[in-house]
C-alpha cells in the first residue's frame, strides 16, 4: 500500500482550518504579546543596553521572541489537535481510516509548519514597526523555523496522547517550555552570564534552538550552528520513533 496523499491532505486541511477558526487565540494573541515585549524590552530597556555582537539589542531579541512564541503555540496547537479527537471519541475514525503513521504525521506536521510560518511572518512584520533589522540567511531561517515547528508539533502530538485531562495539556508548555525559553538566551547572550552559570546554561536545550535561529538572522551565535542543527534533528528523530511506537502499540489511542 502506497502513500495515501488524499488522507494526508484531509488531515492537513482539517488542522489548518481549525487554526484559522481560532485565529484570535492562535495568531493574533501571540502577536499582541510579542508587540508588548518589543515595547518593554526593545524600546524601554533596549535603548540602555549595549550592542551584542554588533547587533542592536532590540534586533538581537527578535529570534528569541520568535522562538518563544513558536515553541508554545506549536506545542499547544498540536497537543490540542490530537487530544480533542481522543476526548470526543472521534479518534477511532482516524484509526479506522486508510491512513498510516506517515500520512498522519505529514498532515499534522505540515499544518503546524504552515501555521508557524504564517505566525513567524506576522511577528517579523510587526517587528519592523519597532526596530530595523535584516536576516543574513533568509532561506536557512525558513528551513530552521520549519524544522523546529515540525519537531515541536510531533512533541505536542505526544503530549496530547499522553494527557488525560485539559490540565495536563498545559503543564509542559507553561511550567517547562516557557521557563526554559526565558532562561535560554531569549533576552540576553549566555556569554554575559558569570561562571558557572554560563556553563550551566548550556544544559538548557532551548539555548541551542534560540541560537540556531539567531545564527540564521545575524550569522553569529553563542553556540555552533552545527550543534544546534544536530540536536534539533535528533529531537525530531526521537519524536518520530516515539509516535511510531504509539501507533504500533495503540498506547492511549485505543483505550
Amino acid at each position: 500500500m502506497g502513500f495515501n496523499f488524499r488522507g494526508a491532505w484531509s488531515i492537513y486541511t482539517r488542522e489548518v482550518m481549525r487554526a484559522l477558526r481560532t485565529a484570535f487565540q492562535s495568531i493574533l494573541s501571540p502577536v499582541l504579546t510579542t508587540s508588548l515585549y518589543f515595547i518593554v524590552f526593545g524600546a524601554a530597556i533596549g535603548g540602555r543596553m549595549p550592542a551584542m555582537d554588533g547587533v542592536e539589542y532590540a534586533a538581537f531579541i527578535i529570534p528569541g521572541l520568535l522562538m518563544l512564541t513558536l515553541l508554545g503555540e506549536t506545542t499547544s496547537n498540536a497537543s490540542f489537535g490530537i487530544y480533542m479527537p481522543r476526548f470526543t471519541g472521534t479518534i477511532y475514525e482516524l484509526l479506522s481510516a486508510p491512513v498510516g503513521v506517515a500520512e498522519t504525521l505529514v498532515g499534522f506536521v505540515g499544518a503546524a509548519a504552515t501555521k508557524s510560518l504564517i505566525l513567524a511572518a506576522i511577528i517579523l512584520t510587526t517587528a519592523t514597526l519597532f526596530v530595523d533589522y535584516s536576516i543574513a540567511h533568509p532561506f536557512y531561517a525558513v528551513l530552521y523555523i520549519m524544522l523546529v515547528a515540525a519537531s515541536f508539533s510531533l512533541f505536542g502530538f505526544i503530549l496530547g496522547v499522553w494527557a488525560d485531562s485539559f490540565e495536563k495539556l498545559g503543564i509542559i508548555p507553561l511550567l517547562i517550555l516557557t521557563p526554559l525559553t526565558f532562561l535560554g538566551g531569549t533576552f540576553y547572550s549566555i556569554d554575559m552570564l558569570p561562571a558557572p552559570w554560563d556553563k550551566i546554561a548550556l544544559a538548557n536545550p532551548i539555548v541551542y534552538l534560540v541560537n540556531g535561529l539567531r545564527w540564521t538572522f545575524y550569522g553569529s551565535s553563542d553556540v555552533s550552528i552545527g550543534v544546534s542543527l544536530g540536536l534539533t534533528c535528533g529531537f525530531l528523530a526521537l519524536c518520530i520513533c516515539v509516535i511510531a511506537y504509539i501507533f504500533k502499540t495503540g498506547w492511549r489511542l485505543r483505550t
